[in-house]
């Protein structure tokens, strides 16, 4: 099947005006992809827009520290790919002069740049033939060609793969593979794809045989735990208590108010505080409960307020903030909605 002619044509015409497809450079490409991953779109502009404007080079990522790239990443979530950025942007300074290296493989040795990432830009920004694999790719290869391998098999990542490099654009490899994502993200998206008015559907064997909506097939399904944590917003007139996560976590790097973990919900609770301080004297208020849902936990939190009259009881180490100046600080989003909404 000849996919590029069509692809190119309708991109041509209806592609994305994205910024990092304006005056492209290897840093553009690299930000926006990353940024992007398990990202929509719509969320995760105002986030490139805003890396960008205040950190517009890789030598600018470079020399920042990692707080100030957690803050600006901060809402966005997987923040494991800031950290990851941070450190590549390290590795191009000290390894290629501060030059984006040009081929796939490596691209590949750059922290947090995979197959997906490496591709994106070796074809956008240096007009290399090898195809990108998302999730937009999966969907709209499975369906055009009917294929019933799971896309989470290492077996099915190589079949596609394959196929996805057969049928790349080499004359205009970047252009194609930007096109193939837009119409998987626009036209054959996962749910309502746009079958009768697609330019494709006379191709499509999914759409012939009436099997669109089983297209992708995924073999695993992600098993999800459950954590319990009760947060206590520890304070004394303006100053509260904030700390650095820095075990091998959800959020490291990020601030958290002072926390006890629990191994269920019987064991939830405000009495938890007497892990941290001395509760004698001391009104503790819960007010706010809240179920956090990421990719792989169920977190189950409650809030707690807690004024001491000592910023001794709390031993540990903490930070005391004014709370006018918690918003310098990168927090999870479930601590950020307690504090400012």
């Amino acid at each position: 099947m000849n996919l590029a002619e069509p692809l190119l044509g309708w991109y041509s015409k209806e592609g994305r005006d994205l910024p990092w497809r304006q005056n492209i450079t290897p840093y553009k490409v690299w930000l926006s992809e990353i940024i992007m991953q398990q990202t929509r779109v719509a969320q995760g502009l105002p986030y490139f827009e805003k890396f960008f404007r205040e950190l517009p080079t890789i030598e600018a990522f470079a020399k920042a520290d990692q707080d100030q790239i957690l803050h600006l990443w901060q809402g966005l979530g997987y923040y494991s790919r800031g950290r990851n950025m941070h450190v590549a942007a390290n590795q191009i300074m000290e390894t290629y002069d501060g030059s984006f290296p040009t081929t796939f493989k490596e691209l590949k040795t750059l922290k947090g740049v995979g197959d997906y990432t490496a591709a994106a830009i070796a074809s956008i920004a240096f007009n290399q033939p090898k195809a990108v694999v998302d999730g937009n790719v999966y969907r709209v290869l499975s369906r055009l060609f009917n294929i019933d391998k799971p896309i989470d098999s290492s077996g099915g990542k190589k079949y596609f793969q394959e196929l996805a490099d057969e049928l790349i654009d080499p004359e205009s490899p970047g252009d194609y593979n930007q096109a193939i994502m837009d119409f998987g993200a626009m036209v054959c998206t996962p749910k309502n794809p746009l079958c009768e008015k697609c330019f494709l559907k006379e191709k499509c064997e999914a759409y012939h045989d009436g099997v669109v909506q089983e297209r992708p097939v995924k073999s695993k399904k992600v098993k999800v735990s459950n954590r319990y944590f009760d947060y206590f917003e520890v304070y004394k007139g303006d100053l509260i208590a904030i700390q650095q996560r820095d075990q091998n976590d959800v959020w490291k790097g990020l601030y958290q108010l002072p926390l006890v973990e629990v191994k269920n919900r019987l064991e939830k609770g405000a009495a938890n505080i007497s892990q941290l301080i001395d509760t004698k004297g001391l009104e503790i208020s819960e007010v706010y409960e809240k179920k956090h849902v990421l990719s792989h936990q169920r977190l189950h939190t409650t809030f707690y307020k807690v004024e001491i009259d000592d910023l001794k009881h709390l031993n540990g180490d903490y930070r005391w903030v004014k709370r006018n100046d918690l918003h310098q600080y990168a927090f999870p989003k479930l601590i950020s909605n307690y504090l400012f909404d």
